[in-house]
């Protein structure tokens, strides 16, 4: 049973995590990548008990940089083509060519497959890579969800076999680990509160 100590600990981590992108060169023990994987797959229950999640831990710089090259000029011309409020700082970022999509993060990148023929493979991997992102920020560790990483799955398939991704799985989260570098950039404020309807009033 939870303490109340540790119920507000959670709460604690909930409230206090960030997307991080800014990161100090100190690596990322593969022990405490293993730990973050445990609380992942301890995500709430997946549909039909499929478990539909596999992972893959890139450490390699190179390979990285390789998905970053791949993967920028599409986002310049899907963003330049579509347009949308906000996205022209990140445009901008996009035609720096040292600008990487991974924000120069350690090479600890975590690719959260789901299977292809698993019906809520999808839900349950970002269900998973939640747990995740939550239990690096309580071990001191920032994170990143890299959606912009999944277009790779576009690539011929040299790229996808360098990153052992397996021809029935899909991408769904490309995550980035690292110890946050300071200053930290605020966390974006929340509308409060929200929206609750009541069913009966």
């Amino acid at each position: 049973m939870m303490t109340d100590a540790e119920s507000i600990e959670i709460f604690s981590v909930i409230r206090e995590r960030r997307s991080v992108r800014n990161y100090t060169d100190r690596d990322v023990p593969d022990a405490a990548l293993r730990a973050i994987i445990a609380a992942g797959i301890q995500a709430p229950p997946t549909a039909l008990g499929l478990q539909p999640w596999r992972f893959v831990i890139v450490k390699d710089r190179a390979l990285m940089q390789r998905v970053s090259d791949y993967c920028k000029p599409i986002l310049i011309e899907r963003i330049g083509a579509e347009g949308g409020t906000g996205m022209e700082e990140f445009l901008a970022a996009l035609k720096n060519p040292g600008f990487n999509i991974f924000y120069n993060a350690p090479p600890v990148l975590v690719l959260v497959l789901g299977a292809q023929n698993a019906i809520s493979s999808f839900l349950d991997c970002a269900l998973c890579a939640e747990n995740m992102m939550l239990a690096a920020w309580a071990l001191g560790i920032g994170s990143c969800w890299i959606g912009s990483a999944a277009l790779v799955q576009e690539n011929p398939p040299d790229l996808l076999t360098a990153l052992k991704v397996p021809d029935d799985h899909q991408i769904v989260a490309p995550l980035v680990f690292g110890y946050p570098a300071p200053p930290l950039s605020p966390k974006p404020v929340r509308r409060e509160p929200p929206r609750i309807d009541w069913v009966p009033p």
